[in-house]
């Protein structure tokens, strides 16, 4: 045999046992491959579900154009129309202020909220103005799930009804919920027997307990400041927080984690469309990932429910025939957004604080801004109604007349200015005094200049003070109040809306101005 013929001989060979010994083996391996890569490589399924979000609505109507329990309503209803997969979560502050929650104590809020009721309602601040046993009668009458997980007895014991968590599963899909009131109700509202656990180390232990159930996701429905939502996504584990308390309309996401507040009175509810899809890691296990979209609903596109705007409208009906009673008019504009009244002088707060101060005969009078609620601006030339005070003024708070020593008097004004800039509830509206704040100087060291009437504050003299009953208790943090002696017996006490009410119709056309009272550098 040549040469060549002995190569390609010996190549026959080697392809023959190379087709042999190594293409059959492979191949009759990738037979007995493939039935199982296409039983555990499923093609990833998707599951979407939204999120609702929609807080701070302690006022059954609208404002002519957006807001109110009826635009609510609809959007809710068309929204669960739309995805069977909806959960809605109200954030708190439901029952109060308003005028009529000063009737009924918010009982009117929870049924027109039960008429496309939330699946979830984390308690506001607000729930607690009117303390802790109308707080439980009317969560009671709610057809909802309370969720409060901070909220316990002052003994630590939990309160029947609110719960700590939820779960909800949609197609294999679980979200736990947990809900969470700001630590600060105890010095802002009135919950007597009721205390708050940190927002924190709460939701630190809620989220560890939902991953251990399950949950794919993890939501917070929270009544509390931004700075305490950043904290929730950044410290305790939290993927989502629907949000409520500052009356912003909030959308931040980074990528892994989302804060959704919707700001007030319904006039936006922010929906969250996600998209969570489940798949396969390499080794076999679940993978969940979740993408969200954000949609922002103006509800002055929305046509109010014709079932809810007609409670509204018997309501309504009801204090027009008491409230809607012209009492003066005004030649100047006021404005009592809430922005102005609570961050420096402001001419409505003089007149206010005027009032009551005329009222008991005080040397001097405070009355924080927190407690000035209907956020509106006044036209010169525009009659005021009684129902306009009572807006402005819907706590119930009456006039007290207190004792105080001008070293107390001087603590009420530093705590009053701590925030500035930035705005306060218990930034304090004074008549009968002046004085000089320097915004950039040490908390408690920022007053100076102060005047009482015509003289220098002596701190070892005893005034007359007239204030609300709410900060004279301690509220808004004005510890130094309580205990303070009050000239006033509680029983025969008047209210501060009526006092007010009462110097408008003295002078018929008010005229208040800023005057120079608080002076802020």
């Amino acid at each position: 045999m040549g040469l060549v013929s002995s190569f390609n001989f010996g190549r026959r060979l080697m392809i023959k046992s190379f087709k042999r010994h190594i293409l059959m083996p492979l191949a009759i391996a990738s037979l007995a491959i493939l039935p199982f890569a296409s039983a555990h490589a499923a093609d990833p399924v998707t599951v979407n579900v939204t999120l609702l979000t929609a807080s701070d609505m302690d006022t059954m109507t609208d404002d002519g154009k957006r807001g109110g329990a009826a635009r609510l309503a609809a959007v809710i209803k068309a929204e669960r129309a739309a995805n069977k997969n909806t959960v809605y979560s109200f954030p708190g502050d439901l029952l109060s202020p308003s005028i009529m929650g000063g009737f009924d104590k918010g009982a009117h809020m929870v049924e027109l909220l039960n008429m496309a009721a939330p699946d979830i309602l984390a308690p506001g601040n607000h729930e607690f103005d009117f303390g802790h046993e109308n707080f439980l009668a009317r969560m009671a009458e709610g057809n909802f799930t309370k969720l409060g997980s901070n909220i316990r007895w002052k003994d630590g014991s939990k309160i029947d009804g609110i719960e700590d968590t939820k779960m909800f599963e949609f197609e294999g899909i679980k979200i736990g919920f947990m809900g969470l009131t700001t630590e600060d109700t105890v010095n802002i509202s009135s919950p007597g027997d009721i205390k708050f656990l940190s927002t924190l180390d709460t939701a630190k232990t809620n989220a560890a307990a939902l991953r251990e159930a399950g949950a794919d996701m993890v939501v917070a429905v929270v009544h509390e400041s931004q700075a305490v939502d950043f904290d929730l996504i950044n410290r305790a584990g939290i993927d989502v927080v629907q949000s409520g308390h500052d009356h912003v309309l909030h959308i931040f996401y980074d990528g892994r984690r989302a804060i959704v507040e919707s700001k007030e009175e319904a006039e936006y509810v922010v929906a969250m469309d996600i998209e969570f899809t489940i798949g396969e890691n390499r080794d076999g296990s679940r993978r969940v990932r979740w993408w969200p979209n954000f949609r922002i609903i103006d509800t002055a596109s929305v046509t109010p429910d014709p079932e809810v705007a007609a409670v509204v409208k018997k309501y309504e009906d009801t204090l027009s025939k008491e409230l809607d009673i012209v009492i003066g008019t005004t030649a100047v504009e006021l404005d009592t957004r809430r922005v102005s009244v609570r961050t420096g002088e402001n001419a409505f707060g003089n007149f206010v604080a005027d009032a009551i101060r005329k009222a008991v005969d005080a040397d001097i009078a405070f009355t924080n801004g927190g407690g000035i609620r209907a956020n509106k601006l006044y036209t010169p030339g525009v009659e005021i109604t009684r129902r306009d005070i009572l807006s402005e003024l819907p706590f119930g708070n009456t006039n007290v007349k207190l004792e105080l020593s001008g070293a107390t008097i001087l603590e009420v004004l530093e705590h009053s200015v701590r925030a500035v800039p930035e705005a306060s509830g218990g930034f304090m509206h004074v008549s009968g005094m002046t004085f000089d704040v320097d915004s950039n100087a040490e908390v408690g060291k920022r007053v100076s200049n102060v005047m009482i009437g015509s003289k220098a504050l002596d701190k070892n003299k005893v005034y007359t003070a007239s204030t609300n009953n709410f900060t004279a208790g301690g509220g808004d943090g004005y510890s130094m109040l309580k205990g303070a002696n009050n000239l006033i017996d509680p029983s025969s006490a008047k209210y501060i809306a009526n006092d007010v009410m009462v110097l408008v119709r003295e002078i018929g056309e008010i005229s208040p101005k800023i005057e120079g009272r608080i002076n802020i550098k």
